[in-house]
This record gives C-alpha cells, structure tokens and sequence, in this order.
C-alpha cells in the first residue's frame, strides 16, 4: 500500500471521516472562500495558522477536489506555502502537486467504492461528479497494487 494511501487511511480513522472540510475542521485548518479568478486554490500558512484558500466561484463539486487537494498538502508540505491551483496545472509533474493530488484522490474516492462486496450502484462516474475528479487524475488512484481502469 501506498505511503499517502496510509496517510490518508490514518487519518480517515482517526477523524472518522471522509469529508475533506470536516477532516480540515477537525485538524484546526481555516477554510477561507475568495474570489480566484482562474486560481482554483491555495495552501498558505500565516503566523503558523494553516490556511486553505478556495475559488468561491467554483462548483461546490469542484470546491471539494479542490478541498482535498489543498488538504494534502497542508498535511504533506505543511511548512510549504503552494503554488496557485490552476485549471491548466491540475496535471502538473511536479512533485508536491502529484503528491496533493494523489491524497485528494485517495480521500474522495477510497478503495471501498470499488469492492466488489460492496452492495452499492455507485459508480466511478458518479464518485468523479459528486467530488469534482478529473478523469485525467483517476490514473493516481492505486487498488491493491492496480491502476484504476475506466
């Protein structure tokens, strides 16, 4: 299992949820929503007070990847402010928002939603609509050593 797999699995245990805002409520980061223009989203920290900096004129769906993707990296960069989330870097190579985005991916769509005991119709369609995946992100998300294939 993945390092950020791990990652996201404690933390989900310990904060006993799966909601990005809840999960940075609980864990004592401000939520600030601001107009973005193409900036989708920021992590900053001011006077060691962690911050996540989200486009209110985004999508609540898009708000959430957002959300997450920002959430990752106060836990994973914690003493790095992050470059601007933008609509053109979502498939950046670079290797802190790979990182981000690989945690956001892990929390929204955890490996429960694709086991086959799992008695739901929630498809991988509906998990990228209600959480504002990209489909080109989806190859981040690892099953049991697999890549997710649509």
């Amino acid at each position: 299992m993945s390092q950020i797999k791990n990652l996201v699995n404690q933390l989900i245990k310990k904060h006993r949820t799966l909601d990005p805002f809840e999960l940075a409520e609980r864990m004592g980061i401000i939520i600030v929503y601001e107009p973005l223009g193409s900036t989708l989203g920021y992590f900053s920290k001011q006077f060691r007070v962690p911050i996540i900096h989200i486009n209110q004129d985004v999508s609540k769906e898009i708000q959430t990847f957002i959300c997450a993707h920002e959430l990752g990296h106060a836990v994973q960069h914690a003493n790095v402010n992050t470059t601007f989330l933008k609509r053109h870097t979502l498939l950046s190579t670079e290797k802190i928002e790979i990182e981000a985005n690989t945690f956001a991916i892990e929390l929204l769509l955890p490996d429960e939603y694709f086991n086959e005991k799992n008695n739901t119709n929630f498809t991988i369609y509906e998990a990228i609509e209600s959480y504002g995946v990209p489909t080109e992100l989806l190859i981040l998300k690892n099953l049991d050593g697999k890549k997710l294939a649509l």
